[in-house]
């Protein structure tokens, strides 16, 4: 390149003869004559064509690479095997003839598929309330004091690109009908449409081209709040690309910089809390003004927001003899009159609702430990075994759902235990719950505690004051000495019977 434009100087503004110019560098006239003429910068070297063995079967070969690349990879022949069947056709070249025409066509294959496949795209553009995009990620949080790895899902409405992140500890259904719920209330409303991958929480099955088996609860959440699923292709992030951007960007703007929070409550109050002041603070880009601004524009646009959905999912399960249903490795206790039978169990991210003969039974706070080093938790509700012990009231002393009773009906357990049938008693006064108010019959507890009379009778009493609203809280009285008893009283029926008859004299029988 140098040597060319040395030639071009002394020719174009040094106007120095093509003779001498000859004669300096040693080239002939001509060749100086055509770099001229041509206007050569730096020098081409044209590669001759040449026959090849190769070029009458070119187009089986080319057919055959196509063919291979719509098979998975552990389906695909080799190059060699290639070589083998163009040897059997009558090719007598080399492999490396084969090998070098596969490169090339893979090579021509991609970089038509950078210019017009999936290296380029299409700017796209969405109306006020037609769609919103939907992904899952996975990001850490501190909480309780403790490195906890989570499942982010992250919602943004396509025209605004107003967004909602929220946390949960797995992606199951439950989860990600929640996190609808939770977006649609944030945004004031329902699009029309919404964009998803292929999760499996939403697709059973991947069909051909826009084919898919759409999963039948995802299906029922979607009829509720009345949009419309649609599903990218597979492998092809960019068709929903605005919710992948706003996982990275998430990434800089929350995750990198949120304190320590107590529970995953507590969290997702300050993520909801920061992305709203993200929309305020986030030009738009595309539109004037903010995020928040073409959000108010774009709120009238969505459809009214509904009641949220019944987003449960549903377990049949069958209860145990020790009154217990098991879950997610942990145990929930269920009503005595249940044991042995069949219940529907009901998961919420939060809870979980055991549902029997059309009616709730009862719930539960749900445990997620995502850890399998610890044992699982069993989290019993003492008043479901009230059936058992009384017919077994020797079952209340070392009963382990009965630890959990609150601290009254333990110190009085304590007394009770102390005498004779005091078990017997405890169990009739703990199943006063059963047709009382829990907190009545606490109260004539603890005061019967404080009165020193910690007995069954003296319970009852004090339960039927607080039931018909009598006062329980007499003044003392500090009685005379003149009224002071002498003699204590004796339980004795004899002078009754003096009375029925005295000599002959009959009275009343």
């Amino acid at each position: 390149m140098g040597f060319l434009s040395v030639i071009r100087r002394w020719a174009l503004r040094d106007k120095m003869p093509i003779r001498e110019i000859a004669r300096r560098t040693g080239l002939s006239r001509n060749t100086i004559r055509k770099y001229l003429r041509e206007g050569a910068v730096e020098p081409k070297y044209k590669t001759p064509k040449r026959p090849s063995k190769l070029d009458p079967y070119a187009d089986r070969l080319s057919a055959w690479l196509l063919i291979q690349t719509r098979k998975s990879r552990k389906e695909r022949r080799t190059v060699k095997q290639m070589h083998a069947d163009l040897v059997k056709l009558g090719y007598d070249g080399s492999y490396e003839r084969v090998a070098a025409f596969a490169r090339a066509w893979r090579d021509d294959r991609h970089r038509a598929e950078q210019t017009s496949g999936r290296g380029t795209f299409v700017p796209l553009v969405f109306q006020p309330g037609e769609a919103f995009q939907f992904d899952w990620s996975e990001d850490w949080a501190n909480i309780g004091g403790e490195r906890v790895k989570l499942q982010v899902a992250h919602v943004k409405l396509s025209h605004s690109r107003a967004f909602l992140v929220r946390a949960y500890p797995l992606q199951t259904h439950e989860m990600l009908f929640d996190a609808h719920w939770h977006a649609f209330r944030v945004f004031g409303g329902v699009p029309g449409r919404g964009i998803y991958d292929n999760m499996k929480t939403a697709v059973d099955r991947v069909g051909k081209g826009k084919q898919r088996d759409i999963n039948a609860r995802f299906k029922a959440m979607a009829s509720h709040y009345v949009f419309e699923p649609e599903f990218c292709n597979p492998a092809a992030g960019w068709e929903k690309g605005q919710v992948e951007k706003n996982v990275q960007d998430a990434r800089n703007r929350m995750w990198q910089v949120m304190p320590v929070f107590a529970d995953l409550a507590e969290l997702n109050q300050w993520l909801e809390e920061r992305c709203i002041t993200l929309w305020v603070e986030t030009p738009h880009k595309g539109l004037p003004g903010s995020i928040a601004d073409v959000w108010e524009a774009e709120k009238p646009m969505l459809m009214a927001l509904p009641p949220a959905f019944d987003g449960f999912i549903e377990h049949s399960k069958r209860v145990a003899p020790t009154c217990l249903i098991t879950f997610e490795r942990n145990r929930y206790s269920v009503p005595a009159s249940f044991a042995n039978r069949r219940i529907s169990l009901h998961v919420y991210p939060e809870r979980l609702v055991v549902v029997a003969e059309g009616k709730t039974v009862c719930e539960h706070p749900r445990i997620i430990d995502r850890s399998h080093r610890k044992p699982g938790k069993v989290i019993y509700d003492w008043r479901h075994y009230l059936a058992v012990i009384q017919r077994k009231p020797g079952a209340l002393r070392n009963g382990a759902p009965f630890t959990e009773m609150p601290d009254a009906f333990r110190q009085l357990q304590d007394h009770m235990l102390r005498k004779e049938g005091g078990d017997r008693e405890m169990v009739d006064i703990l199943s006063l719950v059963l047709q009382h108010n829990e907190e009545d019959v606490l109260c004539a507890v603890e005061l019967a505690l404080d009165a020193g009379v910690p007995t069954k009778t003296h319970v009852l009493n004090l339960l039927h004051r607080l039931i018909d609203r009598r006062p329980t809280d007499h003044p003392e009285v500090d009685p005379p000495d003149a009224l002071a008893l002498q003699t204590t009283p004796e339980a004795n029926v004899d002078r009754y019977d003096n009375l029925r008859q005295t000599g002959e004299k009959r009275h009343a029988s």
